[in-house]
């Protein structure tokens, strides 16, 4: 029992291929403090460098429709027509900064994963829909911890707000009577100001929370021995199976080997424990090995080689040479060409012998 609450526990760290399946469902650690830093950062520079620019060129749009307004028409298709033109030239000087703002909100996300193509967390699930889930979720230590840090950073934003905004108080209240190009500057220092005080505190915020978001991502990922043992088996097969597999397999090459034995030329063995079959056709760069083995497949080999009147030859130092320098298939190698070449031409006399006899 002791054992299988063991087995239980997710006290394992997890392996590669549990984090790269979590990566493919598109379960990564991600931290949404983060990519506000970055968005407030890119409102930050599209106020510092693109807003100015943006002003005056709206600002000149829109003057020539207040010079020229007894001019413009105000019929339908006239008012539809500034309507779309306003719209057009509106976006295209909106265009970059909105540019801006989406590539830095992108870079948030990628910066702390890469870029994952995942439907997973499109498919539908009862979980979803179900109200029980939706307390659950509702009311639950994530929930929680969620809007206590939605509290703080309210908080947080508010005395920044105050302590920034307070000090500039008489300047604000005098604001109404700047020129527009004064107003202007003056808004954009104060937003400045701001967005900078929040950037200083928020670089702590989101570093803290990146930290916590990838621990508490890391132990969701975690395994039990039995979900590592169970992973195992999927990846690399149930080792009595793999055991059961290597062994048929084996005997498959054993019997097929042992087929080759009655084309052999020779068999050289050493009188007990090794036996090495070759075979040497006209034509052949070298001899070739057909079959091998040691001890009970030595001695097969044997009894094989003289049931089928394949000649036999005891020469211990070459047998176990050749055992060891060649595999099935395999040529003899060029430094026991001599003493091979020596085995069959005994054995081709020995033939021709025979046939003068007979």
């Amino acid at each position: 029992m002791a054992e299988q609450d063991d087995d239980a526990e997710k006290t394992e760290d997890p392996t590669q291929k549990k984090l790269d399946d979590a990566l493919k469902k598109g379960d990564v650690a991600k931290s949404q403090e983060v990519a506000t830093w970055f968005t407030m950062l890119g409102t930050g520079l599209v106020v510092a460098l693109l807003a100015p620019g943006a002003a005056d060129s709206l600002q000149a749009a829109l003057r020539g429709y207040l010079a020229h307004s007894h001019q413009i028409p105000v019929d339908a298709g006239g008012l539809g027509q500034l309507w779309r033109d306003t719209g057009l030239r509106i976006g295209a000087i909106l265009a970059l900064p909105l540019l801006l703002l989406l590539a830095t909100a992108i870079i948030g996300n990628v910066i702390q994963h890469q870029l994952i193509w995942s439907a997973e967390r499109m498919k539908p699930k009862l979980s979803k829909i179900s109200p029980l889930a939706g307390f659950k979720r509702l009311f639950s230590s994530e929930s929680l911890v969620n809007f206590a840090k939605g509290l703080i950073k309210i908080v947080v934003v508010s005395g920044l707000m105050v302590a920034v905004l307070w000090p500039q108080r008489d300047t604000i209240d005098t604001m109404i009577f700047r020129e527009t190009g004064v107003l202007l500057s003056e808004v954009q220092t104060l937003i400045l100001q701001l967005i900078a005080a929040i950037l200083a505190v928020m670089t702590v915020v989101a570093g803290l929370d990146y930290i916590w978001q990838r621990k508490k991502w890391f132990d969701k990922q975690k395994m039990s021995q039995r979900e590592i043992k169970e992973e195992y088996k999927q990846t690399e097969g149930d080792p009595l199976v793999k055991g059961k597999i290597r062994q048929l397999r084996m005997e498959r090459s054993r019997r097929r080997m042992m087929a080759a034995v009655p084309e052999a030329t020779v068999v050289v063995t050493n009188p007990t424990h090794y036996a090495v079959a070759l075979k040497y056709e006209q034509g052949m760069q070298a001899p070739i090995c057909v079959a091998k083995g040691t001890d009970a497949v030595a001695l097969r080999i044997r009894e094989i080689a003289r049931d089928n009147e394949v000649p036999v030859v005891e020469n211990p130092p070459l047998a176990r040479a050749l055992y060891a320098l060649i595999d099935i298939d395999q040529e003899v190698p060029e430094e026991q060409y001599r003493a091979v070449a020596e085995v069959i031409g005994f054995v081709y006399r020995m033939r021709e012998r025979r046939s003068w006899r007979s």
